[in-house]
């Protein structure tokens, strides 16, 4: 059998910019690309008509068509990740596999124990940092624990940036580079995986809109507008490389800048906190009485109540799979503060309808919102839903466009009174907080 080595697709499906596939390229041996519907994985995810997978599909087509034109192809499979390599293992002379790093706990874990399978067949495993600028470990505090503070996080981040963590690594592809493509190997179908064959969600490369960026500092938080670079689903599969984006930042806008290093932020706290996933990271929130009302809940879900900015977000977020980022806030800030339902049930919710869902993101967001976070929005904070619609949507043009029917004088009756909410979310806090 012909000496190979193989490069692990996961969050990065692309062929430009991306660390382990060039590291792979570097080893002198042919590159047998692969990518693995892991059915593990695909479990999570049981809409047939998740948008996420339909983006996922289509980027790799993308990317398989790239490798066919220089004779080659990834090698796609659907199963769990040990059975694939156990295949692999018994079909080529792999002498490495090379992948990109990945920092979730689940995923860890799964590393750890392919890792550990190979090693029974000596063959190395290479995982390479591509998602991030700084992994979990490079940005310590002096007594070398993690930071539980954004702002001087943000500040050595910030000052640790150099050149050299912006080079793009890229190589002029060559067919040589790569396992020759086999006739009888095709990528399966939509349909083969469990999903839907219609696609509703269309696919294109990732592109900078230097006037949005520009312009991010004072239109972002106008929900209204189409102000904001739409790149979260992008990152979060990696069809856009993290370089390329922090480079623009650096050109275009230091807010979008903050919101990049925001995203390492969060990522390094559940490294260094993987039960934070699940758990509050203030572990005296759990002391919350929740309601969990699971009427209001369903309200809430369906955007019915009462509130129309509240609303408007759900109602985006279910008909097209995102959520305006301030609207996220407010929604959020409603679900636990007005409704005392525990965030942990909004946070599974986005998981399956947000199109840039990110553990790391989301979970850390979520706590935010709570005040149960590292660096959280205290508890006393919450959003008055209408004082935000009059500030950030003066005019309804966002809330009309998600509730066309709308009008101030017959919407829905509120399902609760902002000050009572108020009150009685501050009195809860506090009682668990003693």
């Amino acid at each position: 059998m012909e000496e190979i080595v193989i490069f692990w697709y996961r969050r990065d499906i692309r062929l430009h910019d991306n660390v382990g596939l060039y590291h792979a390229i570097k080893s002198g041996k042919k590159v047998l690309p692969i990518f693995i519907f892991d059915t593990d994985i695909l479990a999570q995810f049981p809409n047939t008509a998740d948008k996420r997978v339909q983006y996922l599909y289509q980027a790799l087509e993308q990317v398989n068509t790239l490798l066919q034109e220089h004779n080659s192809q990834v090698a796609f499979y659907h199963n769990a990740v040990l059975p694939v390599f156990e295949q692999l293992v018994q079909t080529y002379a792999i002498k490495a596999v090379y992948t990109n790093a990945d920092y979730e706990p689940a995923t860890r874990k799964r590393d750890v124990a392919v890792h550990a399978f190979l090693a029974t067949h000596a063959i190395p495993f290479y995982a390479y940092k591509d998602q991030v600028i700084f992994e979990a470990n490079e940005l310590l505090k002096s007594d070398q624990t993690p930071y539980k503070v954004y702002t001087p996080y943000a500040k050595l981040w910030r000052s640790r940036l150099t050149e050299q963590h912006l080079l793009a690594w890229t190589l002029d592809l060559k067919a040589d580079y790569f396992v020759a493509k086999k006739e009888n190997q095709v990528m399966p179908s939509l349909t083969e995986l469990g999903y839907d064959a219609e696609t509703k969600f269309d696919f294109t490369t990732p592109a900078f809109d230097s006037s949005i960026i520009q312009n991010y500092t004072a239109n972002r938080d106008y929900p209204a507008l189409d102000a904001t670079t739409r790149l979260g689903i992008a990152l979060r599969f990696g069809t856009v490389s993290i370089r390329a984006c922090v480079r623009q930042a650096l050109h275009d806008n230091e807010t979008w800048l903050s919101q990049l290093i925001w995203r390492e932020f969060f990522m390094s706290i559940l490294y260094h906190y993987p039960q934070s996933a699940r758990a509050c990271f203030k572990r005296e929130y759990e002391n919350i009485q929740w309601r969990n009302n699971e009427a209001e809940f369903e309200a809430w879900c369906k955007g019915e109540t009462g509130y129309p900015l509240v609303d408007a977000g759900m109602r985006e977020l279910n008909q097209t799979g995102y959520m305006h980022n301030r609207v996220r806030m407010v929604v959020a800030s409603f679900l636990v503060k007005h409704l005392l339902i525990d965030w942990r049930w909004g946070e599974a919710y986005f998981a399956q309808h947000l199109n840039d869902y990110d553990l790391a993101l989301n979970v850390g967001n979520w706590q935010w919102a709570a005040g149960c976070g590292c660096d959280a929005a205290p508890y006393f904070r919450v959003f008055n839903p209408a004082e935000q619609q009059k500030k950030f949507d003066k005019e309804f043009n966002y809330i009309k466009k998600w509730i066309p029917q709308y009008e101030e004088s017959t919407y829905l009756t509120p399902i609760v009174e902002h000050k009572l909410a108020r009150e009685r979310a501050l009195l809860a806090f506090k009682q668990a907080l003693k």
